[in-house]
């Protein structure tokens, strides 16, 4: 055993021994995944602030702010006046502004729909959606009073009291829905930055069977086989070292995310590098394997082109499986890839193990198969060419 960890140990230091190598695999990775969470990922647990203001002193104006408020999706921010709202959105305080006027209520009991102003500093998703549920609960009021105008009893003041006790009726919900979307989708952005994480990872791939060819090459790997040590130590050893030096990346690469840009992963810290550290498992299969098919260190180069690039394309780690043609979705079942972001995305959607475990037998099966082949085609008493 403390032959294989020696060879481990070894090729750690020669991947992340020196400042190239820690810019390169770990500080390189960890600032691209992390400019692309601060870009396009939210912050943990926030909800878009709304800004409000108002001037109505009936109950419209108040029925409206409520309702917002129990959607669930908006935090609601009191700014004061008009001015002040204004201001409050030009210094993105909120992701849009609403003012409601004076005599809102009683516009609105005349049989006129009254304008409300939005203020926004550019249209996003959020935005569009309080437009939508604004334009709805100002819907229902204004047919409301439509009623009781056409129906109820003369006077101002009696309406008013029987608009404010219609309000008040309809906040309470009595006749309501039954939610059978729960919105468990995966988050794209949460795909993306799972891509990125196993491209890296992968890159790692590259690394590993440069130094093993160069080992080849400069007949290090024979002066190795010639003393007490088997092919499946040496392969073992610089699997465990690339494996390692992957860990070690995914630490970085999550403790940035998680706790310096609070970015929701929407699965637990452990499961995630669990899936992350079993995808490295199979990565180093394939740099094994790799390591022991090529002989000429020239041809290193060609793995990022045939092996790498292609296999992150297929797998979905630039855009989703969804809008790829049937039979490249079949074939992305090979590429490991695919099971790992299969994994984080039934886990975020809520999936239990009794659903999870596939996608880790078919990952835990691909490293296996990969690492006893790269064992049996090392061949480490062979040089390579040009050695």
């Amino acid at each position: 055993m403390h032959k294989i960890m020696a060879i481990a140990w070894n090729m750690v230091k020669r991947t992340i021994g020196s400042r190239k190598g820690i810019l390169i695999h770990i500080l390189v990775p960890a600032l691209v995944v992390a400019g692309i969470i601060f870009i396009t990922g939210g912050m943990e647990g926030s909800n878009p602030v709304l800004l409000y203001g108002s001037q109505d002193t009936g109950t419209a104006g108040s029925h409206l702010l409520t309702e917002l408020e129990k959607t669930g999706g908006y935090t609601l921010k009191e700014a004061g006046d008009e001015a002040a709202l204004k201001e409050a959105v030009i210094a993105q305080e909120g992701m849009a502004g609403i003012w409601i006027p004076a005599d809102y209520t009683q516009e609105m009991l005349q049989g006129t729909r009254p304008e409300l102003s939005l203020y926004e500093l550019r249209t996003s998703e959020d935005s569009i959606l309080v437009k939508m549920n604004i334009d709805t609960i100002v819907s229902e009021m204004t047919a409301a009073a439509e009623l009781i105008q056409a129906a109820g009893p003369d006077g101002a003041a009696a309406q008013t009291a029987q608009f404010a006790a219609v309000l008040e009726q309809a906040g309470q919900h009595h006749v309501g829905s039954i939610r059978t979307d729960y919105d468990l989708y995966p988050r794209e952005t949460l795909g993306v930055a799972t891509g990125l994480t196993l491209m890296f990872l992968m890159n790692l791939v590259s690394s590993t069977v440069t130094q093993i060819l160069r080992d080849r090459t400069g007949r290090t790997m024979m002066r190795m086989y010639s003393a007490p040590v088997r092919a499946y130590e040496i392969t073992l050893g610089n699997f465990l070292g690339s494996c390692l030096v992957g860990f070690i990346q995914i630490f970085v690469v999550l403790a940035l995310g998680k706790w310096v840009l609070r970015y929701d992963y929407e699965v637990s810290m452990p499961f995630y590098f669990l899936v992350l550290a079993t995808f490295m498992l199979v990565a180093m299969g394939i740099a094994a394997t790799i390591a022991g098919l090529v002989r000429n260190p020239m041809n290193a180069g060609m793995i990022n082109m045939l092996i790498l690039t292609p296999t992150c394309m297929l797998g979905g780690c630039f855009w989703p499986l969804s809008v790829m043609p049937d039979y490249m979705q079949k074939a992305a079942n090979f590429v490991p890839q695919k099971w790992a972001i299969q994994a984080v995305d039934m886990a975020s959607t809520g999936g239990g193990w009794d659903v999870l475990w596939q996608p880790f037998a078919v990952l835990g099966l691909m490293a296996a198969i990969l690492l006893v082949l790269g064992s049996s085609v090392l061949r480490p008493n062979e040089a390579g060419i040009g050695a």
